[in-house]
């Protein structure tokens, strides 16, 4: 049976049809091989390409996080001291109106006319002003640090 098997293969050594086929098979392997590895080589450059866009869009991330944390720290600014300035105009109006109060007192007391203005309520209602009303302006860059 060995003697058999080593006569086949020894005679299709010699057959050049046979050569041409294994010659054929070889490149087609070495082909098929080189055509994996590129494929492999073309993975692994889309791997690391999204490995590199991820990176980039985390850090994009990251910055866009901290310019809202600096945006939040300046609402929360302005409005704490848009909150002071709302109680000290409520104080300073009091204010005013006591000190009107005092003076019309003393000018019934008195008798002498005396030209007291009186709190304008536009002073306490803003948003009721009588003016015309502007479009806010904003740039592109108007938060950019």
């Amino acid at each position: 049976m060995a003697s058999l098997q080593q006569q086949t293969s020894s005679g299709s050594d010699g057959d050049p049809r046979y050569s041409m086929v294994d010659t054929r098979k070889r490149k087609r392997m070495l082909s098929n091989r080189e055509s994996a590895r590129r494929s492999r080589m073309r993975k692994q450059q889309q791997l690391d390409d999204l490995i590199s866009q991820l990176s980039q869009l985390q850090n994009e991330n990251n910055l866009f996080s901290q310019r809202i944390d600096v945006a939040i720290q300046m609402y929360t600014g302005v409005a704490s001291e848009n909150n002071v300035l709302r109680a000290r105009l409520t104080e300073l109006a009091e204010r005013l109106h006591s000190l009107n109060s005092v003076l019309h007192i003393a000018e019934e007391v008195s008798g002498i006319a005396m030209d007291i203005p009186e709190l304008p309520d536009t002073l306490l209602e803003p948003w009721q002003l009588p003016c015309p009303v502007q479009p806010i302006i904003a740039s592109a860059n108007m938060f950019q640090y």
